[in-house]
């Protein structure tokens, strides 16, 4: 079932969504609970078995390797250690700095590139660009490895520029391939996946960089080199079944680049009004704006913050990366469930208040690697939750035809959220007296409290409608 033919975006009547009758919440009572569960088990089985839905997770699982073997593994130690020569505050603010650069990169081009891409029907085209624009970093990366810091820390900013853009394109195929009261378990699905092939290859890097002998690599220098091309290799071989697979509806439309670009950013400047039309997506995004702020510094700042900052073991910090991903792959299948049955808004709060916790308890209580084995737990818990959830809410509240360029305005978010998250992190041991680094965490719990705030304003049936309203508007005006 195509959840694009009962939005209008041929210009067919918009239609509510057709439910399993054995999945409608209406017809449900404490007798058929037990029921309702089995069906949705083997319903899952059948869904993530679908070649178009498998392809697009394996997406998933190929570009993960780089957020766990590099952004959140081996480049903040790598860094750290290359920084020794600087003050940790100095050595803090260049990576936050080039965290955030390449953040307003991707946010400002990615809603532009959004509308390009749906205007021509060029989605995976984009999306191969910017992958074989994070394949190279990473492949440079391992060059670099033995180099120079602020070498390292380019072309790592770079890399995330490729990571990043490439989400926004990979995401907008979210509603291509599933249905929308399948879109929370395909969600969760692309992100458990995720996790495990993240966190596969990170294993395997982790032992070749501890046990670098048994790879026949002469030295650890060498084994992490082969370790960021490894990631390359593997985000390159995995992300191709997407591409054979997934066929985006109508053919792409040759244009020169001037009246693409142009076309482009008319779009962008259209999807301003219209998001602004929809109250709930917008409630939504402010929202999300300011939790996903705290969960995005959180993954790229814990290992630097233990490293430098707590002084705690570097192969202690690897083992409980490696913890947090297989811990994320059950946890991520288990919130897509709880996300089709009591609804993604009640999942997403949940993890919020996780990360409430998982924040003054590093803040009071850790101390140690013990300590920090139990924070990659609770982390791992609800990361993948929080992440999937949020992308099927707001799939949920956006017109189909233009997935696009909504989720290249959702990417937008996302990516200005990592840019407040460090600096107030800067700011904390600057303007407040008394305060230490260590106080400086304290500052994400007026970003997940704020995102609350707005995600309870969110009122998903109205927002539903109104992007069902705004599609079928969108199908009668054009010609």
């Amino acid at each position: 079932m195509d959840f694009r033919l009962h939005c209008g975006i041929r210009g067919i009547g918009c239609r509510r969504p057709r439910i399993h009758p054995d999945l409608d919440p209406r017809r449900l009572n404490s007798g058929c609970l037990d029921r309702f569960n089995i069906v949705l088990l083997q319903m899952s089985g059948r869904l993530f078995l679908d070649r178009k839905v498998l392809s697009w997770a394996l997406y998933d699982w190929a570009n993960s390797a780089f957020a766990t073997t590099v952004v959140a593994g081996f480049f903040p130690v790598l860094y750290s250690h290359m920084t020794r020569d600087l003050t940790t505050q100095d050595a803090q603010i260049w990576l936050n700095v080039t965290i955030a650069a390449g953040s307003i990169v991707v946010g400002i081009s990615s809603p532009i590139l959004g509308a390009i891409a749906d205007s021509g029907n060029q989605r995976k085209t984009f999306l191969a660009g910017f992958t074989l624009l994070g394949i190279l970093m990473c492949l440079g990366l391992g060059w670099a490895a033995s180099g120079l810091w602020w070498m390292a820390l380019i072309l790592y900013g770079i890399g995330l520029i490729g990571f990043n853009g490439a989400i926004t394109f990979y995401n907008s195929l979210l509603v291509l391939i599933s249905s929308i009261d399948q879109v929370d378990l395909v969600s969760g699905f692309g992100y458990a996946l995720g996790y495990i092939g993240g966190g596969l290859l990170f294993l395997i890097n982790v032992l070749m960089v501890t046990n670098p002998a048994w790879f026949g690599f002469e030295s650890t220098s060498a084994a992490l080199a082969v370790s960021f091309v490894s990631v390359g290799i593997w985000w390159f071989i995995f992300s191709l079944p997407l591409f054979l697979f997934i066929r985006e509806p109508g053919a792409a439309r040759t244009r020169s680049i001037g009246s693409t670009v142009g076309e482009g950013w008319h779009r962008f400047k259209s999807t301003i009004r219209e998001v602004r039309m929809l109250r709930a997506a917008s409630f939504f995004l402010i929202g999300y704006w300011l939790y996903i702020d705290g969960v995005a510094t959180i993954f790229k700042m814990a290992v630097f913050f233990a490293d430098r900052i707590l002084g705690l073991p570097s192969d202690s910090l690897i083992k409980a990366l490696l913890l947090t991903q297989f811990v994320a792959f059950p946890a991520a299948l288990v919130f897509g469930w709880l996300g089709k049955k009591m609804g993604p808004k009640f999942g997403i709060s949940i993890c919020i208040a996780v990360y409430v916790i998982v924040i003054t308890y590093a803040w009071q209580w850790l101390r140690s690697a013990l300590d920090f084995y139990f924070l990659a737990v609770g982390i791992g818990l609800v990361q993948g939750g929080i992440q999937g959830l949020s992308r099927s809410l707001f799939a949920r509240l956006i017109p189909a035809s233009k997935t696009a360029e909504f989720f290249g305005f959702f990417n937008l978010v996302g990516r200005f959220s990592s840019i407040l998250g460090p600096l107030m992190m800067i700011l904390v041991p600057i303007l407040i007296v008394g305060a230490d680094e260590r106080d400086s965490i304290l500052a994400l719990l007026v970003l997940f409290a704020g995102g609350a705030y707005f995600l309870w304003k969110v009122d998903i049936a109205s927002g539903v409608d109104e992007a069902r309203r705004l599609d079928d508007s969108i199908a009668l005006s054009k010609p």
